[in-house]
């Protein structure tokens, strides 16, 4: 049982002993409060890691301010919607589209609060709870800002009274992913809180910040990948030898946006000393200008692995370059120059075409083009070869709108013609499959030569290579597994919101409707095991992870919402889709 879930029974049986005391201390300490048993606001959690003494201290003259000047005026993101024709035939499908993600997160919210309340997750075929991440209520957290997003704010007050009496030292496992917790709960908390002001969320985000903060007690001060609580409270703690890069790599927007938050620069020193590595040895590596995908902390960062990719165990480590630079208002040039470099390194050497059939024309005899798409793959570099493997990822699909993100923000059109190219790659993927949706992990059959323009389809080669159990095009598929994810339609979406391509809806709104038939339980929605089958065919997991909630519903409702709700202009997204607030410069002010 999640301890939010194990903590009910206690609350009623002490709640009349402590209701007063504790009303009159919230009263006083100005937070909201109310007078249901669930709504006993902030309680400190049992154990307080800022109080632990760390092995290995970062000295008072080695802390880091976030920068703090006049913030630059960035280059606009998005498309000027302003300037289209009123259309109300447009705007009501789009509120009707709108209207039915609403009613699918309201479903599965609904579901969980029923039966998986406090827990990390809803197993949404046996109606029970289950806590892979701790135990701390992982959906919880992580929808707080959906449900703020969706206007649901009787929902979230709900979830705010419950998030208050999580203890961080009250868990149902040995350790945590310092990843997932960075991600889901730090990042899900401090966006709640900039959206709605309430110091609860505030408070539990600075509990799990000082947490994580303690991964950094090692020998060089770079931090764990996965975090044993026990052990992290007696010492003698080391970085790891093979440690991811999205694992080092994406801690820094949260940090930074912590020590924004309270002022307090030991998060964002700590973030830094990585930002230091990840410039001396960017062109260092076996691809100079990219990460491998592992990296060894604990001597000396070292980057000799040869597998490069922007998908699994890497791809946030880039996703954050960007996206910091924006949060630290074009205060610091490193992340651009190092996005800038990674991103040019990656469309040579991972980004490919492949050859794929041509798309459905008007007859059997009168065939469409073939499709003008783009994919990212992997790379191993094994001396002087360099060999592109042509194997996707979903979560490499988040490369379309990083490319485009990052085009914009620093007007590298070309980039942004790149990014949509992926962005579309990944929702032709997703038409291909009987399913309607398309897998974890496949492959594709490259074509030899430039990515300039397509290839032609090769039957005989085909013949060859291919599967003739899959869908044309395809190699393999490795993982036939579609867990709700988001990065396809968080693609589309940030396409859409930059280029404002109408087409770009109706794309999301296939995507949508072929994601509810496949995944839709009676109750809320769940991971499927295969793609390759379809309608009746097709079996589900019972996983209902917390990200089809913070993520791949709330793109989806905001790209059928006004374009200025959460515009890319004033936020940016964490990697989880927590969007935390751009500063801004003083009106009049050039743009950097």
């Amino acid at each position: 049982m999640g301890l939010i879930g194990a903590q009910r029974t206690l609350s009623r049986l002490v709640a009349l002993a402590v209701f007063g005391i504790l009303a009159t201390y919230l009263l006083l300490r100005g937070l909201p409060f109310q007078g249901d048993w669930k709504s006993w606001g902030y309680v400190r959690s049992s154990y307080d890691w800022e109080k632990r003494i760390f092995e290995y201290p970062f000295e008072p003259s080695d802390m880091i301010h976030p920068p703090s000047g006049t913030p630059h005026k960035l280059r606009r993101i998005q498309h000027d919607f302003s300037h289209e024709p009123k259309d109300k035939a447009h705007d009501k499908l789009q509120d009707e589209r709108r209207e039915a993600v609403l009613n699918t997160a309201k479903k599965c919210w609904e579901t969980y609060r029923e039966f998986a309340w406090g827990h990390d997750e809803l197993k949404p075929s046996s109606l029970v709870g289950a806590d892979p991440f701790g135990g701390w209520g992982a959906t919880l957290v992580d929808s707080l800002d959906t449900l703020w997003i969706m206007g649901l704010k009787t929902e979230f007050k709900e979830a705010v009274k419950a998030v208050g009496l999580i203890d961080w030292d009250k868990t149902t496992a040995t350790s945590c992913s310092v990843f997932e917790t960075n991600i889901r709960y730090l990042g899900g908390l401090l966006s709640a809180y900039e959206l709605s002001g309430e110091k609860t969320l505030l408070r539990k985000a600075l509990e799990v910040g000082h947490m994580l903060f303690a991964a950094f007690d090692t020998p060089n001060h770079m931090p764990l990948g996965t975090f044993y609580f026990d052990e992290a409270k007696a010492g003698g703690m080391t970085a790891g030898k093979r440690v991811s890069l999205a694992t080092v790599g994406t801690l820094s927007l949260e940090f930074t946006r912590l020590s924004q938050l309270t002022g307090d620069p030991r998060f964002y020193t700590a973030i830094d000393g990585i930002k230091q590595q990840l410039i001396r040895t960017q062109n260092t590596t076996k691809i100079p200008g990219l990460w491998p995908t592992y990296i060894d902390l604990r001597n000396g960062f070292l980057v000799e692995h040869d597998s490069f990719t922007l998908g699994a165990s890497a791809d946030s480590g880039y996703e954050y370059l960007p996206k910091m630079y924006a949060l630290v208002g074009g205060l610091d040039d490193s992340y651009a120059e190092m996005h800038k470099l990674a991103m040019e390194t990656a469309r040579e050497y991972l980004v490919f075409r492949a050859m794929l059939p041509r798309s459905p024309g008007p007859s059997a005899t009168s065939p469409g083009p073939y499709p003008d798409v783009l994919f990212s793959g992997t790379v191993l570099s094994k001396g002087q070869d360099i060999n592109l493997h042509p194997a996707i990822q979903h979560l490499g699909c988040f490369a379309g709108g990083h490319f485009a993100l990052g085009g914009k923000l620093f007007g590298l059109d070309n980039h942004v013609k790149v990014g949509e190219q992926i962005a579309r790659g990944c929702a032709w993927a997703y038409g291909a499959f009987p399913a309607g949706v398309m897998p974890e992990g496949s492959e594709l059959i490259a074509c030899a030569g430039p990515d300039s323009a397509p290839c032609e389809w090769n039957e005989t080669r085909w013949d060859k290579e291919g599967d003739k159990n899959i869908p044309k095009g395809f190699q393999k598929v490795r993982d036939p597994h579609y867990l709700l994810r988001p990065e396809a339609v968080e693609s589309i979406f940030i396409l859409y919101r930059i280029t404002g391509k109408k087409d770009l809806l109706d794309l999301a709104w296939t995507m949508f409707e072929s994601i509810k038939k496949a995944t839709e339980t009676p109750f809320a929605h769940s991971a499927v095991a295969s793609v390759l089958a379809g309608g009746p065919d097709i079996r589900t997991t019972d996983s209902m992870e917390s990200f089809w909630l913070a993520e791949t519903l709330k793109y989806l409702y905001l790209i059928f919402s006004k374009p200025n709700l959460i515009s890319l202009d004033d936020y940016v997204f964490n990697t989880e889709a927590h969007p935390f607030k751009i500063p801004k410069p003083k009106r009049g002010s050039k743009e950097h």
